[in-house]
């Protein structure tokens, strides 16, 4: 396990050459790294664990009835979602077999890490575009004067050059302030595609999910009904 997230260590280390912000490397450090985790952690649990325990009666083995849930997805049943638990139904949205009733498939948990994985690599895409458009370029004018071990003369003389440099070449790096920006902007339109991408992939509760449950806390507990219930259900119906 060291060795699959020790691969995590480059996203968060400290860079001695900075060209962005805080908030930019919360981005492509933070975020990232966090969403990589957990891609790994569901990734572990889904394809070497046993990501669903199936309850029956019939003589069916358990891990062939798991495997033909797990492939088909669950439902649970949207009328069964505000009936009374342990008096109505056994839990929200489970209950017995009624002709036409509505049901709402629970299909992405099988694809949470992949849109997980998907996420990270959409965070560290502005990072990646800068990267290329600055080119090292601060690195390269720095001319090692982060570096402790410079001697006097070499720093002065340094310091002279990279001084020269920035006399000379006054308003000519308009570009490099664009592209910087620009990814600014990319990472302001990633986390707003993020959202609708949550939204999409949550069948439209990501959106409400919020202010749902704030709103949960002030309902009285005997007729209140839990929505991260409804959108992370822990029992379902095969």
């Amino acid at each position: 396990m060291d060795k699959i997230f020790g691969g995590l260590k480059s996203l968060v280390k400290i860079d001695a050459i900075v060209t962005d912000n805080h908030v930019f490397r919360l981005h492509y450090k933070v975020t990232c790294a966090l969403l990589i985790a957990f891609s790994i952690l569901v990734t572990s649990r889904q394809y070497i664990g046993d990501p669903i325990d199936c309850i029956t009666k019939d003589s069916v083995p358990t891990r062939v009835l798991d495997t033909f849930c797990w492939i088909h997805s669950t439902f649970s049943v949207k009328d069964a979602w505000n009936k009374k638990v342990g008096v109505q139904v056994p839990y929200p949205g489970v209950d017995k077999y009624t002709p036409g009733e509505q049901r709402v498939y629970h299909a992405y948990y099988q694809w949470v890490c992949f849109v997980l994985f998907l996420q990270a690599v959409l965070f560290y895409v502005p990072r990646y575009l800068w990267k290329a458009c600055e080119g090292n370029k601060i690195r390269t004018i720095v001319l090692d004067l982060d570096s402790p071990i410079l001697n006097d003369d070499k720093r002065k003389c340094n310091r002279k050059l990279l001084v020269d440099y920035f006399v000379n070449n006054l308003g000519q790096h308009k570009m490099y302030t664009c592209y910087y920006f620009l990814c600014e902007i990319l990472n302001f339109v990633n986390v707003i595609g993020q959202i609708y991408l949550m939204d999409e992939f949550l069948g439209g509760e990501f959106s409400t999910y919020g202010t749902k449950v704030l709103e949960f806390t002030e309902w009285d507990w005997s007729v209140r009904f839990d929505p991260m219930v409804k959108v992370f259900p822990r029992l379902t119906k095969c």
